[in-house]
């Protein structure tokens, strides 16, 4: 029998994107000896592609002024329809104006207020006031009552991230980068570290610490079309599901952006459009004044990503060879203010399309974007089901951001959310007793060296892992998109039970050795359908449309029998999970209207657009 090398810590955080990191300097701050796990070195984290910025209430800029926590708090749980945690949302909007000035001291250059008259691309004239001038400013984005979006140009989680990570270098933060937590190891009560699986190798290690942190970030490479990194496969929320113990949360609450750049799928940031950029059809209408003329391209994501797939069924749609797309314009913002506070974006248009935005449309389609759901946790970032484990980030389902996220408040929960939970987690670390049985701990790594070597020998069968990929992302494309209804979703929730069944029987093509990213794949891909089933079940099953998740057979929120949420547990040898429901914590704000969107979420047509 093989032994495992054993690396024990303090506090074990899987991930190092800004979440990750922020939440393991806390720790470390407070004298605990921290280790942090992650895919890829932690600046290429996903972390870093953050466009658009943070909201925080600062009121520095014209259009801020007036601005409080109380506002926030109100576009934040309008947001999220009701579905947020308020008490979350309420520590969350109290705590980042703070996160904001300390990323400041940190290093982070803020965009800054620069005093005088400006016209707004709509004809609207502002002036910023002298004594504002120097201070953090911001930019509109969509759902806000105020422009509050804290910005560094279009490159706002680059800087942040290198800042943090900086910051982590100083203290002398351990970074493990290439490796993998594989399973999660726990006793049936409290979590013991996890299993690692080194990228470089194929080499497993057991790390032990008494408070071990899921910040893997969200499950976008499900889908087929997302402006997610390709590292962002669910890793962290799928190993949590194994443990048949602990939940995920909301996973039916998908996000699209509604710019995701045709074909490539990258993001351009709403920052484009809070900046004053336009959408416009196939015969260069802006179509969005139409449908919301208030808030126009910026209500919230979920409702013009929504509106746009409505105008692309109504015949608008530009038609190309990979389906219809609109176009995005921000040419009359001029090559002054692209070339400065949008230059990422146009460096992304001139690299990955060819096209010069100050004078070319942009092509762009809604896009799988963020996951709402992720391992259900409570207010001190504390899993459900095991003592001793913790979630930050869009690994978590915190909950701040409900059924639909504002752009600008996940960035932003990424430092707030290391902040307040890595808090938790060291007094939690600081008090426990790592108590563990040698045979119980190396029984978890011999269960994936077992897996690990029948792949390897072909034991398991001869499907092939980039087939049964390909079948899941086409079928969350095709019926678990923007639009969903009963039907469609009952076809996915069949297809991915097949694909479950058979991503138990995959066979290798290569030999699996050293670094080898089909055996990567292999082992991560049952894992993956198992979120698949989570967000599509989970999907089926609510009867109701509310921020996001959008049911054409059922167009109406219904908040008598649907403000819950979806907890998803995983039992051994299922092939659906087993479902149940909370209250939504409602302290403050009842629901009610949320000031755009329509109440009915219904439309036209097939169900086959679904922003692909």
């Amino acid at each position: 029998m093989m032994n495992y090398t054993v690396i024990v810590t303090d506090v074990l955080v899987a991930g190092a994107g800004l979440a990750g990191e922020r939440a393991a300097i806390e720790a470390a701050s407070r004298g605990l000896d921290v280790i942090i796990l992650s895919l890829v070195p932690p600046r290429r984290s996903h972390s870093t592609a953050a466009q658009g910025g943070c909201q925080a209430s600062l009121g520095n800029c014209a259009m801020g002024e007036g601005d409080n926590t109380d506002i926030h708090f109100a576009d934040t749980v309008k947001g999220s329809d009701w579905g947020c945690d308020q008490d979350v949302a309420r520590l969350f909007v109290e705590t980042v104006p703070k996160a904001i000035r300390q990323m400041a001291h940190w290093g982070v250059p803020w965009s800054r207020v620069v005093a005088g008259r400006k016209v707004l691309p709509d004809g609207r004239e502002i002036e910023d006031k002298k004594e504002k001038e120097g201070l953090i400013t911001a930019r509109d984005f969509g759902g806000t009552a105020k422009w509050r979006t804290c910005y560094t140009a279009d490159g706002t989680g680059h800087s942040m991230q290198y800042t943090v990570d900086s910051v982590v270098i100083k203290l002398g933060i351990t970074v493990h980068d290439r490796t993998e937590a594989i399973s999660i190891i726990h006793d049936g009560e409290t979590c013991l570290g996890v299993v690692a699986r080194c990228l470089r190798t194929g080499e497993l290690r057991i790390y032990l610490a008494r408070a071990t942190v899921i910040a893997t970030g969200g499950y976008g490479r499900l889908y087929g079309a997302s402006t997610n990194a390709i590292i962002n496969e669910g890793t962290g929320m799928s190993i949590a599901l194994d443990t048949g113990i602990v939940p995920l949360g909301n996973m039916e609450a998908v996000q699209f952006h509604p710019t995701g750049m045709v074909p490539v799928w990258i993001l351009i940031t709403e920052g484009a459009r809070g900046d004053g950029g336009y959408l416009l059809d196939k015969n260069l209408h802006r179509f969005m004044p139409d449908y919301e003329p208030v808030k126009k391209e910026l209500a919230s994501r979920d409702v013009v990503s929504r509106r746009m797939i409505q105008h692309i069924r109504k015949g608008y749609g530009v038609d190309s060879p990979y389906g219809p797309h609109l176009w995005l314009d921000i040419r009359h913002l001029g090559a002054k203010h692209i070339n400065t506070n949008l230059r990422e974006i146009k460096n992304i248009c001139m690299n990955f399309n060819g096209i010069d935005p100050v004078k070319d449309l942009i092509p762009v389609r809604p896009t799988q974007h963020y996951s709402m759901g992720g391992v259900r946790t409570n207010i001190d970032g504390a899993a459900y089901g095991l003592k001793g484990l913790f979630a930050v980030g869009e690994a978590a389902c915190w909950d701040l951001h409900g059924f639909n996220r504002l752009g600008g408040n996940s960035l932003a929960e990424t430092i707030v959310s290391g902040w307040v939970v890595g808090r938790k987690v060291a007094e939690y670390a600081r008090d426990a007793v790592l108590n563990y049985s040698h045979s119980l701990v190396q029984g978890f790594a011999r269960k994936q060296q077992e897996r690990i070597n029948d792949l390897i020998a072909g034991r398991l069968g001869k499907e092939n892992v980039y087939q049964i990929r390909r079948e899941m992302e086409q079928t969350l494309m095709d019926y678990v998109g923007i639009f969903r209804n009963g039907p469609d979703l009952q076809k996915a929730v069949a297809k991915f039970q097949e694909l479950h069944e058979r991503a138990q029987k995959i066979g290798l093509r290569s030999d699996g050795k050293w670094a080898s990213p089909e055996l990567t794949t292999s082992l991560r891909m049952p894992g993956m359908v198992r979120l698949a089933l989570c967000i599509s079940y989970g999907a089926l099953t609510r009867t109701e449309s509310r921020g996001s998740h959008a049911r054409e057979d059922y167009p109406k929120r219904d908040d008598v029998n649907w403000l819950k949420r979806t907890l998803a547990y995983w039992k051994e040898g299922a092939d659906l999970p087993e479902l149940r429901y909370e209250p939504v914590k409602i302290t403050e704000l009842p629901p009610g209207d949320r000031g755009y969107g329509e109440s009915s979420a219904a439309s036209t047509g097939g169900n086959k657009a679904n922003g692909q």
